[in-house]
């Protein structure tokens, strides 16, 4: 294919790469987006609440035992692997090429594939912390917790999962990060995302370099401004331009 053959030559050249992803990337992993028609939002669940209720802030607050049962059925997918795309970009970071990625997702599978510098703009869910004396807890912990609310064993306070939720803030360390790797890349290539949803989409905004590279089943904002547009399997086209670049 033309285009990945371009991309191909990109990789090549450089050795500064920022790879920025959104939901697509996972979605060839099994998990579902929120957006889509099979998406999160519109898919039928047997709460009373919407989906975008139950993953506010205030919900959590208000509804714990809830939102842990909408959570633990709906956010965690404890058998999903890493996909082409995944692995890819593990590969493409122990090249030397690149630099970081930067992911929407929550899954933990970029770290899965063997990627190091990942920085995860809406937290992780292999990450959970008491609310009141701060103690770490896994993945794990939290699914045996069943049908309760995971509490700490050390002080008894509720354990949060360390994931940005609607009204929640985010995390202006990993914000200023992702802008510092964006703004001195040489190749910016978006995967997997709309580039719709705000804050997140905003740092497309602070990369100065002419190679922006765009990935996406379907068109987004900023088709126009990219030197390369692919509309097509994130997994593929990564796969294939990591095979042809080695």
């Amino acid at each position: 294919m033309e285009n990945v053959e371009k991309l191909k030559e990109i990789l090549r050249e450089s050795s500064n790469v920022v790879f920025f992803g959104g939901a697509g990337v996972s979605t060839e992993s099994n998990i579902p987006d929120f957006r889509s028609n099979k998406g999160l939002f519109n898919a039928k669940n047997n709460f009373k609440y919407p989906p975008e209720v139950m993953l506010s802030r205030s919900f959590f607050d208000s509804h714990k035992e809830e939102f842990y049962r909408f959570y633990k059925s709906n956010m965690i997918f404890k058998e999903a692997r890493p996909n082409l795309a995944h692995k890819a970009l593990a590969k493409l970071e122990e090249m030397g090429k690149l630099k970081t990625v930067i992911t929407q997702n929550i899954d933990g599978l970029h770290q899965m594939a063997g990627s190091k510098n990942v920085l995860e703009l809406h937290g992780s869910i292999n990450r959970n912390y008491c609310m009141d004396c701060g103690a770490f807890y896994d993945l794990e912990y939290i699914l045996k917790s069943g049908e309760t609310i995971p509490t700490c064993e050390k002080c008894g306070g509720i354990v949060k999962p360390d994931v940005v939720l609607y009204e929640e803030g985010l995390d202006m360390d990993v914000i200023q990060k992702s802008v510092e790797y964006i703004a001195e890349a040489d190749v910016l290539i978006v995967g997997g995302t709309s580039l719709v949803v705000y804050p997140a989409a905003g740092l497309i905004q602070y990369f100065k370099g002419t190679k922006l590279i765009l990935i996406n089943k379907k068109s987004t904002p900023y088709d126009k401004k990219a030197k390369l547009v692919i509309n097509d399997s994130i997994g593929k086209v990564m796969a294939e331009a990591i095979n042809l670049v080695e």
